[in-house]
This record gives structure tokens, C-alpha cells and sequence, in this order.
């Protein structure tokens, strides 16, 4: 899955550069801890901006490209900031036989977004899983930590509602 790089300005603190300056200075010898000091920038600032792959890659003197390849690679890192609403829809086989695509679209037609991205408000993001391990209750997606199952898209804009 092609990751999408985020639509929202980076608003990084002082606070979290200087952290993640400390953890390059920390790791910058060895080229090996590479995804250890992106790991802990994702920590840092909860995704993987431009400006912070840029930050790594200058610090730990390798190429612009290595980081973004190493990013883009691996599920763990994301591009885009997670919204205070962070959705994941199910497409594993039960829920996507019973729906699942249909609702993942209109939860993308109301939002205004697509998988793997976030509102401009930061509110909502929205992701796609492979199982949530709630097969009996597909078609399934979450909200955060909250569980909805057996969803119809006709319901999917009273259950966003919740989160105004």
C-alpha cells in the first residue's frame, strides 16, 4: 500500500526537536540504528513528517532517500498524523465479504479524506487493517478504542456524529 504524506503543515515544538536531536547525537555513530532513531521520532511527534525525515537523515549523515525508502517500507511508520479519531476499517476476508469496502468509502466520503490520511482539523484519521479479531461482528471498524460491528454505510454518519 502506497503511504500518503501528509496535507497538514508540520507543527513541531522546540521541546520535540531538541529530543530528537539528543536521540540522533545518541545513535549518529552507528548507521545500523537507523530505524531505532525513527522509531523514537515517531515517538517524538507521532509520525514521520518531511521535516523530521530530513532532520534524521542530516544528523545521522545518510541519504534523504534511505530514510524515506525506510519509512515508506515498514507498516509501523506513518507519514501522516494520526487524528484525535483514528479509524481503522477492517478489509480482512469476513468483513470485506460482508461489506466492509462500502463502509470505508463513505467513512471517506463524509470525512473528506482517504486511508492514511488526516482531517485538516486533526480530528479524524482513517486506516485500513487486515482484523481486528472480531470476525462475528463484520463487517468491523474502530473508532479509537470504541468497536463497531455488523455496520451499514447508512449508519456510518450517526456513528461519526458521536465524535463531534
Amino acid at each position: 500500500m502506497l503511504k500518503k504524506i501528509s496535507k497538514i503543515p508540520f507543527s513541531g515544538t522546540p521541546e520535540q526537536e531538541e529530543q530528537l536531536r539528543a536521540c540522533i547525537n545518541e545513535s549518529k555513530h552507528d548507521k545500523h540504528l537507523l530505524m531505532t532513531v525513527m522509531q523514537k521520532a515517531q515517538d517524538i511527534y507521532g509520525y514521520l513528517p518531511f521535516e523530521v525525515q530530513k532532520m534524521i537523515a542530516e544528523g545521522m549523515d545518510v541519504p534523504l532517500e534511505k530514510v524515506y525508502g525506510v519509512s515508506t517500507f515498514y507498516a509501523q511508520f506513518a507519514l501522516s498524523p494520526k487524528g484525535k479519531y483514528n479509524i481503522s476499517v477492517c478489509l480482512g476476508t469476513a468483513c470485506y465479504v460482508k461489506g466492509s469496502q462500502q463502509v470505508l468509502d463513505k467513512i471517506c466520503e463524509i470525512l473528506g479524506i482517504e486511508p492514511g490520511e488526516c482531517t485538516m482539523d486533526g480530528k479524524f484519521s482513517i486506516e485500513e487493517c487486515r482484523c481486528v479479531g472480531a470476525c462475528g461482528l463484520a463487517p468491523v471498524f474502530t473508532v479509537n478504542e470504541d468497536v463497531y460491528g455488523r455496520v451499514k454505510p447508512e449508519e456510518v454518519a450517526g456513528i461519526l456524529a458521536k465524535y463531534n
